[in-house]
């Protein structure tokens, strides 16, 4: 299947109009591709599996995909004397925003193209889809209850805090900070680590895995990371720093409900890190975050797993589906994958 949209939308720098290009959306079960309307010339091609996101908003469709990082001879050197690296850095995100009057036929064609990629996917497996109508499904998301729901957490006053945090005037904060990951309730970041001697350390206050909700009175939640780190490294020149956090564990329980095979996980994974979500399936409402490193399934370490083990596992398992994770920056820092950037 195929739409035309009106326009798309490039990021334009700052101080400029927004430039538009008219292009046609291209939809099928293994791809999408965003075409130059008058030249037919591909301008993007992305696998279906690769799509992470896709909303409509009034006139707008908001597009996110995953697109592998060219390797350089010196990744290849490093990826091959140190395989463990978990596929560091080898993707980026995408983001196409598109404006069209038929914005919600277009996002309900791509949504109509993964369930249709799915039925295939359970015939080449031998199931047949028929024996799962969409009503079942609805039936089973209505009798499941959000697990370790984000808004009961943060609503209780014992995980609500303010802290205050002294330092000196031109100190940094001593902090590094992650995204906690889409599918989050309230979408905010992440203490991933502390600087040892450093004001946040030296506080005794804060804890890996406290969600920072504001700072001096102004709210993180929602905001890009880079954002964030902005608004921490803006505090630099002040001695007492203000934030309201909840307290979280760094590590995130997540439990699946699938009563058999039929049921669509609505999730993908990529070297044990998530990498796109199915809003409204069974993994959300189970607590699956994209952005998240699998750390555990059903009590099984998977951390040295293949990625193909991994999916073997989640593919076949059913009934209740328990998982640990953590956000796939936090957990390369505690493996020392990565050295910490202190703001």
């Amino acid at each position: 299947m195929a739409q035309k949209l009106a326009k798309s939308r490039k990021k334009a720098p700052e101080g400029e109009s927004q430039p538009m290009t008219e292009v046609d959306l291209f939809i099928s079960t293994q791809r999408i591709k965003v075409l130059n309307a008058d030249t037919q010339e591909t301008m993007m091609d992305h696998p279906l599996r690769t799509i992470s996101y896709i909303a409509d908003i009034g006139n707008i469709v908001v597009l996110m995909a995953r697109r592998r990082m060219p390797r350089s001879n010196s990744q290849d050197n490093v990826e091959a004397s140190h395989p463990s690296q978990d596929g560091k850095r080898q993707y980026k995100m995408i983001c196409h925003v598109f404006e069209s009057e038929d914005a919600q036929l277009i996002a309900q064609s791509i949504g109509q193209a993964f369930s249709v990629a799915y039925q295939e996917f359970l015939r080449a497996n031998g199931i047949n889809p028929e024996d799962l109508s969409q009503k079942e499904y609805s039936d089973l998301l209505n009798t499941q209850d959000m697990y370790n729901d984000d808004l009961i957490h943060f609503s209780k006053s014992e995980n609500c805090k303010d802290v205050f945090i002294e330092k000196q005037k031109g100190e940094i904060l001593g902090v590094v900070i992650v995204e906690s990951g889409w599918g989050s309730i309230l979408p905010t970041v992440i203490i991933a680590n502390m600087m040892h001697g450093g004001p946040a350390e030296k506080s005794g206050k804060l804890n890996i895995g406290d969600q920072i909700m504001s700072i001096n009175g102004t709210s993180l939640v929602g905001l890009p990371l880079s954002t964030c780190q902005s608004i921490i490294k803006g505090l630099k020149n002040q001695a007492r720093v203000k934030l309201n956090i909840v307290r979280c564990p760094p590590v995130t329980t997540v439990l699946i409900r699938r009563p058999d095979l039929r049921y669509q996980l609505g999730f993908s994974v990529q070297n044990g890190i998530i990498c796109s979500l199915m809003r409204g399936g069974i993994a959300e409402r189970g607590g699956v975050r994209v952005g998240h490193r699998i750390i555990e399934i059903n009590g099984q370490s998977v951390v040295a797993t293949p990625h193909e083990k991994i999916v073997h596992i989640l593919s076949n398992a059913v009934g209740e589906i328990h998982m640990k994770t953590m956000p796939a920056a936090m957990y390369r820092l505690l493996t020392a994958q990565e050295q910490p950037v202190y703001i």
